[in-house]
């Protein structure tokens, strides 16, 4: 973990517990190991700069979610200006769960769906949140939710469907 100035041990305990369920939201979100690492990495950084104020709210765990789904707003709205390497500086991690996600296929079909429609679709069906919790997390009404979560399915649906009738 980063230093970020915190000399609170919950912080470092709320990291340590989190940080699977985290890192496979950001990866989720980002499609890419390197990038959610970083993701994960800024999200609780920042968090660990304001832990004293957030830890004494009910849902420190959304607050870092609303952080990633917001630093990744920003991400989509500016330029890439980053080169990529071919050797990453570090192995990446390593999380059973995530690789059932993306040895099932399914990762490439949730990739082709816009941002929030991802996001809703993860937080709903990976990590099992409600409408009203979802759309608190994202900043979004319940409504929106619903109707993301709809259209995400149909074209998850559909691009199986187009796959078996291409695939025999």
């Amino acid at each position: 973990m980063p230093e970020v100035g915190v000399d609170d041990p919950t912080f470092e305990r709320f990291a340590e517990q989190r940080l699977p369920a985290l890192y496979r939201y950001a990866m989720v979100l980002t499609q890419n190991r390197h990038d959610a690492e970083d993701l994960v990495q800024e999200a609780l950084t920042r968090t660990g700069l304001r832990w004293k104020a957030i830890r004494r709210k009910d849902d420190p765990e959304g607050y870092v979610r609303t952080a990633m789904v917001r630093i990744m707003a920003n991400r989509w709205r500016r330029p890439k200006r980053e080169v990529s390497v071919p050797d990453p500086p570090e192995p990446a991690t390593q999380d059973a769960g995530l690789e059932r996600l993306l040895d099932d296929g399914l990762r490439a079909r949730i990739a082709e769906l816009p941002p929030r429609m991802r996001a809703v679709l993860v937080l709903r069906y990976v990590e099992e949140r409600g409408d009203e919790e979802i759309a608190r997390l994202l900043g979004c009404s319940r409504g929106t939710v619903k109707s993301q979560a709809s259209r995400g399915l149909a074209r998850l649906r559909e691009a199986v469907k187009t796959e078996e009738i291409e695939h025999g």
